[in-house]
């Protein structure tokens, strides 16, 4: 049971990553820094104030990034493959002290491909708001994109099973939608 918690808790971080890939290990470190959270040991730099403090300062600049025009596509291209590293990081963190070949394998599928669906659905999301505004709506996707990274977090924090029912929620979403655009794209 611990391990299917463990899962859901790492899974629902690493979706929350795909919205905004600083926020779920900023609200990790303060939760571990002040005992909230226990990760796997070789996580442990993350519960200190150096690691909770550059974290705030990567959220901060992150965030802001996502509200000047043109950069918000093109950080969408580089975070991917990002998204993709840190949720399969966090996944493996969530998972404890557990054989480190089935930690690290989870890790990557799940928390990896998870990361990478949501990163992926934000990218054409946005894309598709650029397309539609010229640009003028991408604030709007920016803002409720960290909301759902912040709001993502605490859930997978405090009721992580209920967190994991709201990220398939999103990951069926978020995979229709990714199969409408490129099955669209590709046609044209």
């Amino acid at each position: 049971m611990e391990l299917l918690i463990a899962l859901c808790l790492g899974v629902t971080l690493s979706a929350a990553c795909g919205f905004r890939i600083f926020i779920p290990p900023l609200i990790m470190s303060g939760a571990a820094l002040y005992g909230d959270l226990e990760l796997a040991s070789e996580f442990a730099w993350m519960e200190s104030p150096v690691a909770l403090i550059t974290f705030a300062i990567a959220t901060g600049v992150e965030i802001l990034a996502y509200y000047l025009p043109g950069v918000d596509n093109l950080l969408d291209t580089i975070e991917i493959p990002t998204a993709i590293a840190i949720g399969t990081a966090i996944s493996a963190s969530a998972l404890g002290e557990v054989d480190p070949v089935l930690q690290w394998t989870i890790a990557a599928i799940a928390g990896g491909g998870v990361a990478g669906t949501v990163e992926g659905f934000t990218s054409v999301t946005r894309l598709a708001s650029t397309g539609m505004t010229g640009g003028f709506g991408n604030p709007i996707v920016s803002t409720i994109e960290a909301l759902s990274a912040v709001v993502l977090t605490f859930l997978a924090l405090f009721v992580p099973v209920l967190a994991a029912v709201v990220v398939t929620f999103i990951l069926v979403l978020a995979i229709r939608k990714l199969i409408r655009f490129f099955t669209k794209n590709n046609k044209q």
